[in-house]
């Protein structure tokens, strides 16, 4: 059965627009990083800071690290899924996109969700979440365009954009699966150190981060704002609210995101705020709302 939407008070409110600028944010930094990183290089800083950061709060909770492959194994693929995959996918379509563009296409990730864990057979498909995802199709397909006047480029961007939401789909099929019961910080903080081995190994046979020169100063800055706000504090905000208003009510941060995004994009790297832009994050936050029954129950009422 669905979860049924908890009040939101006005804390609540305020943690879900104070995590919509974290998470905002993150697409900011990220695209200021990979005009003169590389995005797997900047990849392998937001997951090593961010670890680091966790860490410390990690032990004071008196939490211990895995001892064996065995139980380090669900935290290495929900590395993979969760941060490795999504994040290199999205960092490399910010190469291409601007981003305000790929802040609205991972608005599509809890509808990518639905459709993995429909597939698996852990949800059910209900009507509701069947219009959303309809939406959420739509939504992209306005983003593309139709008149023909879309790049290559952007085109590529945004299905590197849908492939790392993508692999936030599957991300929650597993943790689903097997970090049920988990604690909130124990897993933030495994994943991130499990996703910092592998980005390591990328990295040194791919970029070869020693060969690079060195990043300016806004860049850097960028590179801690990507790991210590847009990460590390981004997780802790993310389960508070968890634990105060539902799952339900946390996915309504998918709807801001963008706007943050697309804010600080406009008002610090100058990039364009197109019209349809603006319809195709419309049409995907109207498909968020069906998903979570906000849209059926809202009509119910006028109804009743």
């Amino acid at each position: 059965m669905a979860e049924q939407p908890k009040t939101m008070d006005g804390a609540d409110w305020s943690l879900l627009v104070f995590l919509s600028l974290l998470w905002g944010g993150a697409f900011f930094f990220a695209g200021v990083a990979v005009k003169e990183l590389p995005p797997f290089t900047v990849v392998l800083v937001r997951v090593s800071v961010a670890a680091l950061v966790l860490l410390p709060i990690f032990f004071f909770y008196g939490h211990g690290l895995p001892r064996t492959l065995k139980e380090w194994s669900p935290f290495l693929m929900m590395g993979l899924l969760n941060n490795v995959l999504p994040f290199g996918f999205i960092f490399w379509g910010q190469t291409y996109i601007t981003v305000g563009l790929s802040s609205i296409i991972n608005a599509m990730t809890p509808l990518c969700a639905i459709i993995v864990l429909a597939s698996f057979g852990d949800e059910r498909l209900t009507l509701p979440r069947m219009i959303g995802v309809l939406f959420g199709v739509v939504g992209v397909a306005v983003l593309r365009g139709f008149d023909g006047s879309v790049s290559i480029d952007q085109t590529i961007g945004i299905i590197l954009c849908l492939l790392g939401t993508t692999a936030y789909g599957f991300a929650a099929l597993w943790g689903r699966r097997f970090l049920t019961g988990v604690a909130p910080i124990k897993s933030a903080t495994c994943q991130l150190i499990s996703s910092t081995f592998i980005m390591v190994a990328v990295v040194s046979v791919i970029d070869q981060p020693w060969t690079l020169s060195m990043p300016s100063n806004g860049v850097l800055l960028s590179l801690l704002g990507l790991a210590v706000f847009a990460t590390a504090l981004a997780y802790i905000v993310f389960f508070q609210i968890l634990v105060r208003a539902g799952a339900s009510n946390v996915m309504l941060v998918t709807l801001l995101i963008p706007i943050s995004a697309m804010a600080l994009g406009y008002f610090f790297l100058g990039e364009e705020i197109r019209m349809k832009e603006i319809i195709g994050a419309l049409i995907i936050g109207a498909g968020l709302l069906f998903i979570d029954g906000r849209f059926l129950k809202l009509f119910t009422r006028k109804n009743a």
